[in-house]
């Protein structure tokens, strides 16, 4: 039955019998077959076949969860038999945001790898938020206030907000005094109808609450929030992770560098997230331990900014 449980997720992830064939080098028949075994065997029918598509039945679509479990738990039980020999091994499957992954957590793979030479990791660059039960993900990068949840989480580093501008900005606006004057400028905001906790929030201004700014530009991505403001167009109040390299480079100026992140009872910070009892512990104990090591107590790149 495993095997018709695997060719049934293979069709339903890849949308025909064909394609599901091709992904794992076997006829399609052979597909066809584990397919029309599993339905015999649970009695229902899985799939809705015509001509021009395949789609899940409801049967199809209540058991495609619960068949995504199985094949985990199986894996699991497998790596577990793994992680008991005297060195870790077998693969790694690690999630981040993209521009938090290509910046910070690509360039310490290497290290990782070098100090592990049986451990295999995948790592997926993504801002969608990542299921790690559905998606069979150890590890989960994850940045801000995380949710209640039965996840372990670990904090790899604070996460501190900096206004910054372009000294190009500067030169024709002038320097903002302090967080307040931000009102007079022009700033460079997310469109998204929820802004995360911390932005345009400064110590001991405004009752601890965003400050209300505008602007001529936004956008609801923040890598194009970052290109506006070293092109000169506003002011913008983003992660000092991201900002760090341009500000080091003189291309951004922080502008308020004497202020800290105001005290917060659920401060937003960056966290590295696995599941309870997940057999992969081990694996991702050691991944996660490395990128705190890495990073530094304070991460560096907050050690840049000056």
């Amino acid at each position: 039955m495993l095997d018709g449980i695997e060719a049934f997720l293979d069709v339903a992830k890849y949308g025909t019998f064909s394609a599901a064939a091709k992904a794992q080098g076997v006829a399609v028949s052979s597909v066809s077959r584990q397919v029309d075994a599993l339905e015999k065997s649970l009695g229902v029918a899985l799939f809705q076949r015509s001509s021009r598509r395949l789609l899940l039945t409801d049967a199809g679509e209540q058991f495609l969860p619960r068949a995504q479990v199985i094949v985990s738990e199986l894996e699991d039980a497998k790596a577990a038999l793994l992680d008991t020999q005297a060195q870790p091994r077998g693969m790694l499957s690690v999630t981040a945001p993209g521009a938090f992954g290509r910046r910070h957590v690509t360039p310490v793979v290497a290290g990782f790898l070098k100090q592990h030479p049986l451990i295999e990791l995948d790592l997926h660059l993504s801002d969608e938020w990542v299921d790690l039960a559905t998606q069979r993900a150890d590890v989960a990068i994850r940045i801000g206030v995380l949710p209640d949840s039965d996840l372990v989480a670990t904090q790899l580093a604070p996460l501190t907000r900096l206004a910054c501008a372009s000294p190009h900005y500067i030169r024709e606006h002038g320097r903002p005094n302090g967080p307040e004057d931000l009102l007079q400028h022009s700033c460079l905001t997310l469109s998204t109808a929820r802004a995360p906790v911390g932005w345009w929030t400064f110590p001991n201004v405004n009752h601890g609450k965003a400050l209300a700014v505008h602007g001529r530009f936004r956008t609801d991505d923040t890598e194009a929030l970052l290109e506006a403001a070293v092109a000169g167009l506003g002011v913008v109040h983003l992660a000092s992770w991201l900002v760090c390299d341009l500000v080091a480079a003189g291309q951004l100026v922080n502008l308020f560098p004497a202020d800290t992140a105001p005290p917060m009872k659920r401060a937003p910070a960056i966290h590295a997230v696995r599941l309870k009892g997940r057999s992969h512990a081990t694996k991702a104990q050691l991944f996660i331990a490395h990128l705190k090591k890495a990073f530094g107590e304070t991460p560096y790149w907050d050690r840049t900014v000056p």
